[in-house]
């Protein structure tokens, strides 16, 4: 394989281990490589200081034998690219929420001005034998840029998050450019089967594509290739990380701080595709329906800050307060709280040990590309006496994940049950459900994902009769 060349919204420094996701995954690869990291730089020039919408500064630098190369935006060109288009229209969209999409504000201009850009910044760093991996919904438009500058290389694409049903990604202004220029990739991957789904009949319905062979379609005068490839986790890595110190302090205090109680933990970003007020409300309606649990159950639920300066986001929170207030108001004792609400991000090198002194995980999304969580709580876990993972069928991980309770989070009652299952599990029974998800999770883990979606780039093959993008 030639040069790996990953393009992603941001990067981070591959040799650091605790930048986790992404760089974890793809740190051995670049490195063996030599690769190359192309993204936005997290630096905003504002227009005093010379931003010109789409012609941000470009910064090289070496980590070890991976180039690190990063580009700054302008203040217009961030809100709109970043804020507007990717985090107002394809965000709530992908995650089945239209009613919370902004489509009047006319964002799509500098989110295609953005990837024009990267791609122009791109371009002179390439060499011919590279194989480019683009991340996720922020970059959807750039393999059609860079074909319009020339480039003939392998270039693929990962949606992390979830893709619609076709009707709903329908509703989106624009919506078959959109598509096709998602068709310029040579492979695209996503996190589940039904993702790979939604896409094949979006594009067998709206573009008449023709199913060349399983897994290949021809759209738009090219031969793509698309594929599910679930994103795993370093099991190793993260199963060192539950017997470090960090972890190991937070396991043995909450252990003792909790030691008569039950605990549950939920570990999420603050965001509305979370299910977080939904999952409260299955916790109120367990307590209520199941007396047994009271002054026995408590929640730790760790909603981190994400977005704040959105409305839906507002919304969320002082929804979330009020339910923590009132469950602990009408069921709390003088030395039992039911919910243990922190609104602030908790280290990752502390979350093993919460997890592994916890008895219930609840990962309850509404909709989900994958989540991780769920995939670290039962690498935490005590092989002996493990806790039970409670896991929402629309989380990606769901297709994997077979042997959690899997739950429908707007479903309050039956995910109050399932909770309440969960709690009194035999031993016996958690044993043999977390040996299965284990196996699950190390045959399918990080570097699998890896490996599977780079060996299947690799081999697909430039299949053009002309041009598949679209000029608006």
């Amino acid at each position: 394989m030639g040069r790996l060349v990953v393009v992603s919204n941001r990067l981070a420094d591959p040799r650091k281990t605790a930048a986790g996701g992404l760089a974890v995954a793809l740190s051995d690869v670049l490195q063996a490589t030599g690769g190359l990291w192309f993204g936005w730089s997290g630096k905003i020039v504002e227009a005093a200081d010379g931003g010109v919408p789409g012609e941000g500064e470009l910064h090289v630098q070496q980590a070890g034998p991976v180039k690190l190369a990063t580009v700054d935006l302008s203040r217009e060109d961030h809100d709109a690219y970043y804020l507007g288009y990717s985090n107002g229209v394809l965000w709530p969209v992908f995650h089945y929420r239209l009613d919370l999409a902004d489509f009047d504000a006319g964002y799509i201009g500098g989110y295609r001005r953005v990837n024009q850009l990267f791609a122009r910044k791109l371009m002179p760093l390439l060499q011919p034998d590279d194989i480019i991996w683009v991340h996720d919904y922020h970059l959807i438009p750039l393999a059609g840029e860079l074909r319009a500058l020339g480039c003939t290389q392998h270039i693929g694409f990962f949606l992390h998050i979830p893709l619609p049903p076709p009707l709903i990604l329908a509703a989106i202004p624009g919506h078959d450019w959109l598509m096709r220029a998602l068709c310029s990739y040579d492979l695209v991957g996503f996190q589940s089967e039904a993702d790979l789904a939604h896409f094949e009949r979006y594009i067998q319905v709206e573009a008449h594509a023709q199913q060349v062979e399983p897994g290949h379609w021809r759209a738009f005068g090219r031969t793509l290739q698309a594929g599910a490839f679930p994103i795993g986790l370093d099991v190793v890595e993260f199963k060192n990380l539950t017997h470090a110190s960090e972890a190991a302090e937070m396991y043995e205090r909450m252990r003792g701080e909790y030691s008569r109680r039950k605990l549950l933990v939920g570990v999420d970003r603050l965001d509305y595709s979370k299910g977080l007020p939904q999952r409260l409300r299955a916790f109120r309606h367990m307590l209520e329906q199941y007396p047994e649990t009271r002054n026995v159950a408590t929640l730790v639920q760790i909603a981190s800050p994400s977005r704040e300066d959105v409305s839906a986001y507002g919304d969320i929170l002082h929804e979330l307060e009020s339910l923590c207030g009132a469950i602990n108001g009408n069921f709390g004792e003088l030395d039992w709280m039911p919910v243990r609400y922190m609104h602030r991000t908790v280290a990752r090198a502390r979350l093993p040990g919460l997890y592994r002194a916890s008895r219930v995980a609840l990962v309850t999304p509404l909709r989900d590309g994958m989540n991780l969580v769920a995939k670290e709580f039962i690498v935490a876990q005590d092989p002996a006496d493990p806790g039970v993972l409670v896991l929402s069928r629309f989380a990606g991980a769901a297709e994997q994940l077979k042997e959690a309770l899997l739950v429908n989070p707007y479903d309050v009652e039956a995910t109050a049950g399932a909770i309440h299952l969960a709690l009194h599990m035999p031993r016996e029974e958690r044993q043999e459900r977390h040996r299965s998800l284990m196996r699950t999770l190390k045959e399918h883990d990080v570097q699998w994902w890896c490996d599977s979606f780079l060996d299947a780039l690799s081999k697909t093959e430039a299949k053009e009769t002309g041009t598949p993008w679209l000029r608006l």
